[in-house]
């Protein structure tokens, strides 16, 4: 069965011209001309590989990037106009696997398609870790049973403070806002005076930390926000 690729870029002849290239290579091409539709895509659709432009309306291709990598983990993609270097490491600090600038050489954009395809059969393959299970250094995190053990010991979280925790892990090493982890996980308006967050991830370290103070999961970044 051919790989499954998807194309997501609100450029209608990108869209086209990425998909002739990738059909003529074998490859089973969706199109997505918002990040909207290219979640729904996902959804509903075993995608392989994901080709994501950065630019769009609405929702941007740095959030979508972060949405998808909320539950899934194959190979991301970025095509984008945007060359500075600033905006390669914003892209790829996101979760994605690799950056392309446009105009792109398509032999280039299938070289590196094979490749993300191959380095992610072979890490699937090697790993054959549950879905369910995030493992972190000593910390593991269950996500159906919603369990957390350090080590051998498990450490009893309020919903809230997994609901952070899971959230964090899923997205290791991206680092986030204050006001961003509140509105993804209470889905609610945050408002500056609010120290919600701040107080549950001080509870969080509590549990889960041998040294709350010096803390190896949870890091703070300074003037910037939490991050795994």
């Amino acid at each position: 069965m051919p790989n499954k690729i998807l194309i997501v870029d609100d450029d209608s002849e990108i869209r086209k011209v990425t998909g002739i290239y990738l059909e003529n290579e074998g490859y089973d091409v969706l199109k997505a001309g918002n990040g909207k539709q290219a979640l729904e895509l996902i959804e509903e659709n075993k995608i392989d590989l994901v080709i994501l432009d950065i630019m769009m309306p609405g929702m941007n291709g740095i959030d979508v990037c972060m949405k998808i990598r909320e539950h899934n983990m194959m190979p991301i993609i970025f095509l984008s106009a945007k060359s500075e270097d600033l905006d390669k490491i914003q892209g790829l600090a996101s979760g994605a696997d690799d950056y392309i600038t446009k105009p792109f050489n398509a032999m280039e954009l299938i070289a590196r398609i094979k490749s993300q395809l191959r380095r992610y059969t072979r890490y699937a393959a090697a790993t054959n870790i549950p879905k369910n299970l995030i493992e972190i250094g000593n910390l593991t995190i269950n996500t159906d049973t919603r369990q957390v053990l350090v080590g051998d010991n498990e450490v009893r979280l309020t919903p809230k403070e997994f609901d952070i925790l899971e959230f964090l892990a899923r997205n290791k090493g991206i680092v986030f806002s204050i006001e961003k982890i509140y509105e993804k996980v209470w889905g609610e308006e945050f408002y500056k005076s609010d120290n919600t967050v701040m107080v549950h991830i001080t509870k969080i370290r509590e549990k889960i930390e041998e040294d709350p103070k010096r803390p190896i999961y949870i890091k703070t970044v300074w003037g910037v926000g939490y991050k795994i």
